[in-house]
């Protein structure tokens, strides 16, 4: 059996069982996707670990991603493992800025910190987690740094103050005008001829190199 046939008959068995907990599906790159809502999610990832046709046994891992124009703007992605079965498959959903995805802790122990860095990166809500705070942040961070909408530079920055003995948070200041570019630093940009430049050079008409 081939692995595209064997995906294919993965999916029709997670179909005939899950019904309209399905909304949507996509075979590529020799993986199954499969969309649900996002009050589905618990029992759609029960059914695919404990079913032993499916047997997802390892949940890998839990991402995020941003799409800011759309009514649902972050998408919660799911990989799940199969040994026995030699398979992966991802479940994704949707979900909005107010929006509660139900945890999934009870069902994969793995889900609790993947979770919380969901929460921290994206401020996607989890209900029912227990334990639902920031994991890689630091105290007192604003906003959430994997939003497309988070500004580079991010809003505070954080320094040792010597005189007080500790660690205190300002306001991000980007001085531009008072750089100094003396192109020293190779950051700032190389003046020898790298090797292999030298033909360039030589080919390069006059007044040109």
């Amino acid at each position: 059996m081939s692995m595209n046939d064997s995906l294919e008959e993965l999916l029709a068995r997670v179909q005939s069982k899950l019904g309209e907990k399905i909304a949507d599906f996509k075979i590529a790159y020799g993986e199954l996707t499969v969309e649900v809502n996002a009050g589905d999610i618990s029992p759609v990832l029960k059914f695919l670990r404990d079913d032993p046709s499916c047997a997802f046994t390892q949940l890998l891992d839990i991402a995020g991603a941003d799409y800011p124009g759309r009514s649902f703007r972050f998408e919660v992605v799911y990989h799940l493992l199969s040994m026995t079965q030699n398979q992966r498959i991802r479940v994704k959903l949707a979900a909005g800025e107010e929006t509660l995805v139900p945890s999934v802790v009870d069902l994969f122990d793995s889900a609790n910190w993947y979770e919380r860095e969901a929460f921290d990166m994206y401020g996607i809500g989890f209900s029912g987690h227990p334990d639902l705070r920031r994991i890689l942040t630091d105290y007192g961070f604003e906003g959430y740094p994997l939003r497309k909408d988070f500004p580079l530079t991010g809003h505070v920055e954080v320094r040792y103050d010597d005189d007080s003995k500790k660690v205190i948070y300002e306001p991000v200041s980007l001085v531009q005008e008072f750089r100094d570019f003396d192109f020293e630093s190779p950051w700032e940009g190389v003046q020898q001829a790298l090797p292999g430049d030298e033909k360039a050079s030589a080919d390069a008409p006059e007044g040109k190199a």
